[in-house]
């Protein structure tokens, strides 16, 4: 999850010499460097910390008037060396060194900055310069670039300047056949009337189509070519690389007919396709390129006609959002299911929480990128956002952005803190009163991010008053209470940890350290009163890289690849106080093997298993619970591509559950005494919204074959990204953008701005539904200080209705007894329980307001008698009908209520 918080920055750029052609035609980030190149000169900033311009290169006017303005450009993954093509079709190699002037930014503390100075190694004129060709951009490995041409062929070129000529793909060279979207794809980005598109079309791709576009991705071993018709060919890539022609093969050919750019999203194999219609269209490309979703500004009142076709596409580093610009106006962030996080483009004439109405006096340089973007690119980090406005050369804009791990990798979460972190600084959510939800900004210590910028790993305590921040080395703790920093005494065992994960342990940090001499890996245990080497409570090496990692409890979760499962137990003997010497032993306690072609895991959680009671022996069941917990044998897994499972720990048996999964939250666990969601084993979120998982009845119900019931009635706004849960209060945190404007600056201030979503509405419905009306109410009266309470009963009381009236539509032909023929009917069961509130006459009478008339009969026979709710039903009268039927129609409300009665 990404958004964008504070002022966005502005980079200059020096002016050129061409100031006819108003564009950058290149901008990259590679090992904390930013490169940029215009049509005369090429520059390089830092994109560290501090953003410092390190060197630069300015072509002459001879040189531009001989060879030409600079027209397309490549960087080198080793960042060594530039290619650019000119528009007369010359080749221009340039070295980039660095010398061993320091810059000094300020402080006491070296910056780690050198400047660098940009050479030219050779310049050469194209082979097919005089064929009248126009190029797509250059795609690059280490040893060879590849360009593509206005006929429909690549050509070859090395790094030493050595042309290999050009070859044409042969899409017939592997079979495919014609897919459409499935049935039951996801679509917000087609306006009303909007047809299915095809996805692969017939193999007759015009050998006169230009190529305008490559994107090469080398950890696929993929090459997407684009076409100038809106077809695009995917294609293999040997280990050979970019040299020769039957190196690349052409795998499948897909498309809409209108994509005019692509990008791919490696970790979770996802296409995004920008299409002419201004809409991005999601492709699953490990399942034979299946349509995910789409979106698209068309629901915030935006069309094609506003904000043009899109005209980039940029994933994060970690492939968990993607920033989209377009040709006419603004720029956007979306998750992977489609969440808003962030926009530039404000909102006219929709009540939104992101974006203010516009006013027609207000001057539009308040709005950034309102001519148009040209490029994007994000740090190697995912902190910061460059962008290029169309037509404006002489800047680049920088949006900060602050991102939350969730429950992914090997970093621990919690449910009480919910924190988003920037590159030097937390942005963490006040949550103790849920009436009022506030982003607080919590900078980091200066001697410490100084050095160790940027912020790497963030995990907070189980209680949420404790947060450990890692960095480039070390760790700093930070006590909420006490608003104090702890950190390392010692800078030298500081520059000894390379925290690559974290985790909480009750009152222990575990740290995964990486040992850069030994290549190793580790686990360290430090207790939160004291950062240092002699109150290390213990180390455990590990045998590889950890995947994911896990704790509960005493129990510690380890995965490596390609899928080895480790389950350590931690003991403690001692009291863990600064005057005590505690031991800390730590034995494995399971291993496990699971041989799968399935993606990799993305994330685990132990599944809490729990012994009711009675069958428990009475010396073993503790005075302050009812539930004896041993070590947990089951792990729910979220797969790199979004599949959910469970997976027995016993006998390595893993159960599919769902897919299109972004993120999950395990509540099950008898830990809080006041969790509000016992009842739920787990919640999850993706492009189908919030889903909500309860646990079937049974001694042992994740034995049973229907261990699990699906609530998918929780919406969630679309604008709002789900951060966490508070138990205590029964509802889910999310986080949405707003703007705030201030005549002095430029641009607005971009506000992360925390909100509240209840699922007590589900809650409730999910023990009625089991006939647990005693644990309903006192899940009800633990809640009713709650905020939007009163809404809460409203939308449970409305729901059930609504299923009841659907149940009727279908049954009524039927002659078979009903449902509750015997038993109390679930709408009896839910008025009786509202009837002990005090809100019952106004949340009937508002679900009554939102209902058909026509059914009327049907709630108050289970609500009660409608006389009352003569009062509230007349005002009610008032409400729906025109005024000059007023009085006639409380003359009905009358009659109608003395008829029922």
């Amino acid at each position: 999850m990404y958004m964008a918080y504070g002022w966005p920055q502005v980079i200059p750029l020096e002016p050129g010499l061409c100031p006819s052609s108003q564009r950058i035609i290149y901008l990259k980030v590679i090992n904390r460097l930013l490169l940029v190149v215009s049509p005369s000169h090429l520059e390089l900033w830092s994109s560290s910390q501090h953003k410092v311009r390190l060197g630069k290169y300015k072509r002459d006017s001879d040189s531009l008037q001989r060879e030409g303005e600079n027209l397309q450009a490549v960087w080198s993954p080793d960042a060594k060396l530039v290619a650019v093509l000119t528009s007369s079709f010359f080749l221009q190699i340039f070295k980039v060194q660095f010398t061993e002037k320091r810059i000094q930014i300020g402080g006491k503390q070296p910056s780690g900055l050198f400047l660098a100075s940009i050479s030219l190694l050779l310049s050469e004129q194209v082979p097919f310069a005089e064929k009248d060709l126009a190029v797509s951009n250059f795609v690059c490995d280490n040893k060879h670039l590849l360009v593509g041409l206005s006929n429909g062929s690549l050509y070859s070129i090395s790094w030493k300047g050595e042309f290999y000529g050009s070859f044409v793909l042969d899409p017939h060279s592997r079979d495919s056949s014609k897919i459409t979207h499935p049935s039951n794809s996801l679509d917000n980005g087609f306006t009303s009337g909007g047809a299915p598109r095809v996805i692969i079309q017939d193999h007759n791709v015009s050998r006169t189509a230009a190529i305008i576009q490559l994107e090469l991705n080398l950890p696929l071993r993929s090459l997407l070519v684009l076409y100038s018709d809106g077809q695009m060919v995917l294609c293999s890539v040997s280990k050979k690389g970019l040299k020769q022609a039957d190196s690349i093969k052409a795998e499948r050919i897909l498309g809409s007919g209108d994509a005019v750019c692509a990008s791919v999203a490696s970790e979770q194999q996802i296409l995004a396709v920008g299409t002419r219609r201004g809409v991005v269209e999601l492709y699953d490309l490990a399942e034979s390129t299946p349509l995910i979703h789409t979106v698209s500004l068309y629901d915030w009142g935006y069309s094609m006609e506003d904000t043009g076709s899109v005209s980039c596409i940029a994933w994060t580093p970690d492939n968990s959002a993607f920033a989209v610009g377009w040709k006419l106006r603004g720029l956007t962030v979306w998750s992977v299911s489609g969440c808003r996080l962030m926009s530039t483009i404000r909102q006219i004439g929709l009540s939104s929480v992101s974006s203010p109405m516009v006013k027609p006096n207000q001057d539009s340089k308040y709005e950034p990128l309102m001519g148009g973007t040209s490029l994007i690119e994000w740090d190697e980090y995912g902190y910061r956002l460059y962008t290029i406005e169309e037509g404006s050369p002489e800047r680049i804009v920088a949006f900060s952005f602050g991102k939350c791990c969730l429950n992914r990798g090997v970093s621990g979460t919690t449910y009480v803190r919910q924190v988003i972190y920037g590159a030097d600084r937390l942005l963490v959510v006040q949550s103790e009163d849920t009436d009022e939800l506030k982003m607080l900004h919590l900078n980091l210590p200066v001697s410490y991010m100084s050095q160790n910028w940027p912020v790497q790993h963030v995990a907070a305590s189980k209680d949420g008053m404790f947060l450990a921040v890692a960095g480039l080395h070390g760790l700093i703790l930070h006590d909420i209470r006490a608003k104090k920093w702890r950190v390392f005494g010692d800078i030298t065992q500081e520059h000894k940890i390379q925290c690559k994960g974290l985790l909480w342990l009750g009152k222990i940090v575990v740290v995964c350290n990486y040992i850069d001499s030994s290549n190793m890996y580790e686990l360290l245990f430090y207790p939160r009163y004291h950062l240092d080497q002699s109150s290390l409570l213990g180390r455990k090496p590990l045998l590889a890289k950890p995947m994911v990692m896990d704790v509960y409890q005493e129990y510690i979760l380890v995965t490596y690849r390609p899928f080895d499962v480790h389950i350590f137990h931690v003991k403690l003997l001692g009291e863990l106080t600064p005057s005590s010497t505690p031991d800390l032993q730590l034995s494995t306690v399971r291993e496990l093997s699971i041989m799968t072609a399935k993606s990799h895991p993305a994330a685990m959680r132990f599944i809490p298993d729990q012994l009711p009671r009675e069958g428990i022996p009475n010396d073993h069941v503790s005075s302050s619970s009812a539930l004896l917990l041993r070590e947990p044998a089951r792990c729910l897994i979220l797969r790199a591509n979004g599949d959910l499972s469970l997976l027995d720990l016993d006998d390595g048996h893993e159960r599919e559950l769902t897919d299109s999964v972004e993120l999950f939250w395990v509540t099950c666990g008898p830990e809080e005494k006041t969790n509000l969601i016992e009842e739920v084993s787990w919640l999850d979120y993706g492009h189908r919204g919030m889903q909500v998982w309860y646990p079937s009845p049974g001694v042992d119900p994740f034995k049973q074959e229907d261990f699990m019931q699906l609530d998918p009635e929780l919406e969630f706004d679309r604008e709002i990204y789900p951060l966490g849960l508070l138990p205590n209060a029964g509802v889910v945190v999310g986080v949405s953008q707003r703007m705030s404007f201030s005549a002095c600056t430029e641009f607005p201030c971009f506000e992360p701005t925390p909100q509240a979503q209840t699922i007590l509405h589900c809650l409730l419905r999910h023990l009625l539904q089991r006939d647990k009306r005693e644990e309903a109410l006192r899940l009800a009266q633990l809640s009713a200080e709650k905020p939007h309470f009163s809404h809460c009963l409203e939308w449970l009381l409305f729901t059930v209705f609504d299923t009841e009236i659907t149940r009727q539509n279908t049954n009524k032909h039927h002659v078979s007894a009903p449902k509750y023929a015997n038993n109390s009917s679930l709408l009896e069961k839910t008025c009786d329980l509202i009837r002990s509130f005090p809100e019952y006459f106004d949340v009937v009478v508002s679900v009554a307001r939102k209902t058909d008339g026509r059914h009327w009969a049907d709630l108050f026979s289970a609500a009660g008698r409608s006389t009352e709710f003569s009062v509230s039903l007349h005002f009610l009268f008032l409400v729906i009908f025109r005024p000059f039927n007023i009085f006639t129609s409380c003359l009905k409300c009358i009659g109608i209520i003395y008829v029922r009665n």
